[in-house]
């Protein structure tokens, strides 16, 4: 048997899988970034195991986290998916990830990709915490902090300090795995340092 973060309850194979396979391991692609993001910011106020769960209903609502499409999105889509049970059915949630998808477009078109804006948070490297009992666990960091300030200046919604905080532990910038979780270096040994300097050139 091995040894896994405390939050994960193993009697579901689902969530699991997501902290095997990805919870905490560095996103660079601006797909799943976004999918990232849309998923966090459906969670504020509920479960995450609870978005984990509707996840492809998402990603049927939200044309596979396309976010030229999602961009593309209207008033009308947002009534359409009030009816759909795929996902978690809040107006003002569903328009903010229209909206949301329009301010991630504008980040592209200034730095070139999302992943080097979000990167440049954690100065284009992994944080790795020191987590030996539940009382190590943060929600919030400095990092998430000036990341949701400056989102939230770049109009997003739905993403404060603390969904920041959630978001920057799924996609690896920060890697707060319990040091006794056997993913904790195995993360670590599959840091692509090659991938963060090429991200961190063209910053």
């Amino acid at each position: 048997m091995c040894t896994r973060c405390g939050w994960v309850d193993e009697s579901k194979l689902d969530y699991v899988a997501y902290h095997d396979d990805e919870w905490g391991i560095p996103v660079l692609e601006d797909n799943k970034l976004f999918e990232f993001i849309t998923l966090e910011s459906a969670q504020a106020g509920l479960s995450w195991y609870t978005i984990l769960k509707k996840r492809s209903g998402y990603r049927t609502a939200f044309c596979q986290f396309d976010v030229d499409q999602v961009a593309k999105m209207t008033d009308a889509d947002v009534e359409r998916l009030l009816t759909f049970e795929g996902i978690v059915r809040n107006k003002a949630k569903i328009a903010a990830t229209i909206n949301n998808a329009q301010a991630f477009k504008r980040v592209q078109e200034e730095f070139g990709s999302f992943a080097r804006y979000q990167w440049q948070f954690v100065n284009f490297r992994p944080l790795v915490r020191t987590i030996k009992s539940k009382t190590d666990y943060q929600a919030t960091s400095d990092e998430s902090d000036a990341f949701a300030k400056d989102l939230k200046k770049r109009g997003f919604k739905f993403l404060g300090s603390t969904t920041v905080y959630a978001h920057m532990q799924a996609c690896g910038m920060i890697n707060d795995h319990h040091d006794d979780c056997f993913k904790k270096s195995e993360v670590i040994s599959g840091y692509d340092e090659a991938a963060f300097q090429k991200l961190e050139s063209k910053s």
